[in-house]
């Protein structure tokens, strides 16, 4: 093997031979000659070496080993990554359609669609282990777990090989982002959201990695526009990706990679890009429950394909303009005191939250719902809506109607779930201040008692409404706690508001009071403050006139100064553009060194091959070079002094060199024996200071378990008063409970008995579907039954005339042979007779 892998021809015959034999190990083995020698990247042209590339990769994709891959694939790259970039490309190209090919093929040889593994960096686990173990699987699912899993399990790794390979280099950007697509494509087809996890990592960190290298010309710079598209471009399939496969986790990561992206750029991405990031954008703040934002996204979208579409049609403006109303009208209705959130959240503030997912819409701060209804009318969305969803709209947000709310909204549209029921509690709340119980459950016709009684405890539990419930009377109160109010501004998109709730006007009161009392004083005596304020509009006229030139002098310093500010950004654009320039030059002139260097270091080879003949001459000057060598050592020195010069003209290089290797090993056994004596020392005195330690650590241990003796006593005693205490506080409670009993068993047979009545309802609505579908089906079967023996009495039938059309046939098949066969007698008789005649 030796022999034939001195040079990349005869390996790749060798390798050819092995295959043939069926050695496709040792082929590899053979080929693996060839990239471990550097040498053959100045001796060899890449149209040479990359038949036996793709060789060697064709046999590590057949014995799938993706590691052995790895390292000819970087060889390979550092022979060639900077004379001819196409020629690496080409190899990684078809190494992984080699790979995919193989997994297509065996994915259709098994029967086992996806692979059903957690992890493929992690086959074997002890759980799989035992699972296998007493599970009963066929042959079958073992086959296609070893058919199709090790190459699902080999192409993962190819990708990330790949990627990992091509991560900084500037010359084959356009391959990576081609893998990083072809990896989420493999994510997708096969339904790997571990590795998809794990990609979305690794891109992320091999970014990072980006950023905080060095600027250099084969390096990858976010600072160049191409660059910044190629990775806008990847994250977009990230973030489609991720919402196919349903991992809303990742999907708002890839939205943070695009916003900061984005961001980076000197200038927006195109239209296009950007109607897509909206959308994608708005489901996944659905899914997450954002529906404040989800609703903003859409509208962004709006915005962008009203202006930005040409040939938009009337149609598609109204479908969506139609969701972004809805999508407005379903944001629930906020709480009238956004403070009580922080007692529920405790990982983020709601504002830190609102303004992050803002930053994503490029907001400058984070939408209301009373800013987007201001929006979608300044837009004129709601006029391209369709005529059921105007009225909606106006129900909801115009007119105050609650006696016909719910009835209305429900009139539009059934399906639509609204915050009808909500607005009709604030409606309510305007217009009465008691209303019985069941009168308010007949104008929201489309709820049940439980939950509207489950509204209102909400609404008081936020403080966004003052209601009181009376079971006693079976009636609703409104606005009668004086002693406590709502926060003074409106809640947003709360609806029309037709008069304040008797706390806001005892609140209030004080104010109005005071705002009459000022304007009564002012009628009585309406000159008692003239002069004063006389005096201070001279005051207020003086101090403009003293003011107003050093004012207008530091108006035009600031405008200097934002002009100055201006060509200074302007300037340094154009050295920064001046820079790319010059290090695209440098980056031409450092190709073509290295083309140079590398056509002397092959001149250089020529020249040393040419001198090998020349052996004498070698020997002496190696002789001479190993003599320098001995000298410049300090033990080569001290032999030499020791030499006389006599006896070192008669002596070799070897000689003296055994003569250095005697004084070396003296010196070492000397710093040897000093090692031990000191050695010996340092064990003798850690010895005696654990000696003297013992004694003192033991007094302190037991010190130690007098303390924490006490300590336990103590916190032992401390536990016994808390439970006695919580033990009494438990019977008080208790004792306080018990008598709700009576109420809360009323409560619970009452809901029950509700429960129970639409149940048997719905059992009776189900028993009676249930008997028609029966019958209908009876009427079915004995219809088929029926077409059924028809059609067999039909068949039967055809087969008897078939019978019988062939019996005639083959009768009247048998009548005409036998006439010819009488015929054919008659000829024969009359023959013989004619010839006796």
């Amino acid at each position: 093997m030796a022999r034939y892998g001195q040079r990349p021809e005869n390996a790749l015959k060798r390798a050819n031979e092995f295959i043939d034999g069926g050695k496709q190990a040792r082929a590899l083995d053979s080929l693996c000659e060839v990239f471990k020698n550097k040498k053959w990247a100045f001796n060899y042209s890449e149209s040479v070496l990359e038949p036996i590339m793709f060789k060697y990769l064709d046999l590590c994709v057949e014995l799938k080993k993706a590691h052995v891959a790895k390292e000819g694939l970087f060889q390979y790259r550092n022979m060639f990554h900077s004379v001819n970039v196409k020629s690496t490309e080409n190899v990684i190209r078809g190494y992984l359609r080699t790979a995919e090919e193989r997994t297509e093929a065996a994915r259709s040889q098994s029967q086992q669609a996806v692979v059903d593994i957690d992890d493929l960096d992690n086959l074997a686990t002890p759980e799989s282990i035992l699972l296998s173990a007493v599970s009963g699987e066929d042959a079958q699912d073992r086959s296609d777990r070893t058919i199709l899993t090790p190459w699902v399990k080999f192409l993962w790794e190819s990708y990330c090989q790949c990627l990992e390979l091509l991560r900084i280099n500037a010359h084959v950007e356009t391959l990576y982002h081609d893998i990083a697509r072809m990896a989420f494509a493999f994510c997708l087809k096969y339904n790997r959201k571990t590795e998809f996890r794990k990609l979305c990592d690794k891109l992320r960190k091999h970014l990072d990695d980006i950023n905080k290298l060095a600027p250099q010309a084969t390096n990858v710079s976010l600072s160049k526009p191409e660059t910044q598209q190629f990775n806008l471009e990847t994250r977009l399939v990230q973030l489609e990706s991720a919402i196919q496969m349903e991992l809303w986790q990742e999907a708002y990561k890839a939205t943070e990679d695009i916003h900061s992206l984005m961001n980076m750029s000197k200038k927006l991405p195109i239209p296009k890009t950007m109607a897509n990031y909206y959308q994608k954008l708005a489901m996944v703040f659905w899914k997450a429950g954002y529906y404040l934002f989800h609703a903003a996204a859409l509208f962004k979208l709006f915005q962008l394909s009203k202006d930005m579409k040409k040939n938009i049609t009337h149609e598609e403006l109204q479908r969506m303009a139609c969701k972004v109303l809805l999508a407005t009208l379903s944001i629930p209705l906020p709480s009238a005191h956004p403070e009580f959130d922080r007692f529920i959240d405790t990982d983020k503030s709601p504002l830190e939250k609102a303004q992050r997912l803002a930053m994503l819409l490029t907001l400058n701060q984070p939408p209301t719902r009373a800013s987007l209804l201001n929006d979608i009318l300044r837009v004129n969305v709601v006029g391209l809506a369709s005529p059921q969803l105007q009225e909606l709209y106006h129900c909801l947000e115009v007119e105050l109607n609650p006696l016909t709310l719910c009835r209305r909204v429900h009139a539009v549209t059934q399906a639509l779930q609204s915050p009808a029921d909500q607005q009709l509690v604030r409606q309510v709340s305007q217009v009465y201040q008691t209303i019985g119980f069941d009168r308010l459950l007949e104008l929201a016709h489309f709820t049940t008692g439980f939950h509207l009684e489950r509204l209102l405890v909400e609404c008081v539990r936020h403080n966004d409404m003052q209601v009181r419930i009376d079971h006693g009377a079976g009636c609703v109160h409104f606005g009668c706690d004086l002693s406590e109010s709502q926060r003074e501004d409106k809640g947003e998109g709360g609806g029309p508001t037709l008069q304040s709730m008797p706390s806001e006007q005892v609140r209030n009161q004080l104010i109005n009071m005071a705002t009459v009392l000022t304007r009564a004083l002012h009628l009585i005596n309406p000159n008692a403050n003239k002069a004063e304020r006389e005096k201070t509009m001279h005051m207020m006229v003086s101090h403009y006139h003293e003011t107003k030139v050093k004012e207008h002098m530091r108006i035009l310093a600031r405008h200097k100064i934002i002009e100055d500010r201006k060509e200074f950004l302007e300037r340094m654009n154009t050295v920064r553009e001046e820079e790319e320039a010059r290090k695209a030059g440098e980056l031409a002139r450092k190709q073509a060194l290295a083309e140079q260097r590398r056509l002397e270091m092959e001149r250089e080879e020529r020249e040393r091959k040419r001198h090998e003949n020349e052996m004498q001459q070698i020997k002496d000057r190696t002789l001479k070079e190993k003599m320098q060598q001995i000298s410049m050592t300090p033990h080569g020195q001290k032999v030499l002094k020791k030499l006389e010069e006599d006896e070192l003209k008669n002596l070799d290089a070897e000689t003296i060199s055994a003569r250095e290797q005697e004084e070396l090993m003296k010196e070492r056994k000397e710093m040897q024996q000093k090692l031990k004596s000191q050695e010996k020392k340092v064990d003798y005195f850690e010895r005696a200071k654990r000696i003297e330690e013992i004694p003192l650590l033991q007094k302190m241990f037991q010190e130690k378990q007098i303390e924490d003796r006490k300590y336990w006593e103590q916190k032992e005693t401390d536990r016994i008063a808390e439970l006695v205490a919580e033990r009494k506080l438990a019977v008080e409670y208790k004792e306080r409970c018990a008598r709700m009993a009576a109420d809360k068993d009323l409560f619970l047979a009452k809901l029950r008995a509700e429960r129970n009545s639409a149940y048997q309802d719905n059992l009776k609505a189900f028993e009676a579907r249930l008997k028609e579908e029966r019958e209908k089906r009876l009427v079915q079967r004995r219809a088929e039954r029926k077409e059924q023996r028809r059609r067999e009495w039909r068949e039967e039938k055809e087969r008897a005339e078939q019978q019988r059309r062939e019996e005639e046939q083959r009768k009247k098949e048998e009548e005409e042979q036998r006439k010819r066969e009488e015929e054919e007698r008659k000829r024969r008789e009359e023959g013989t007779w004619f010839i006796h005649t």
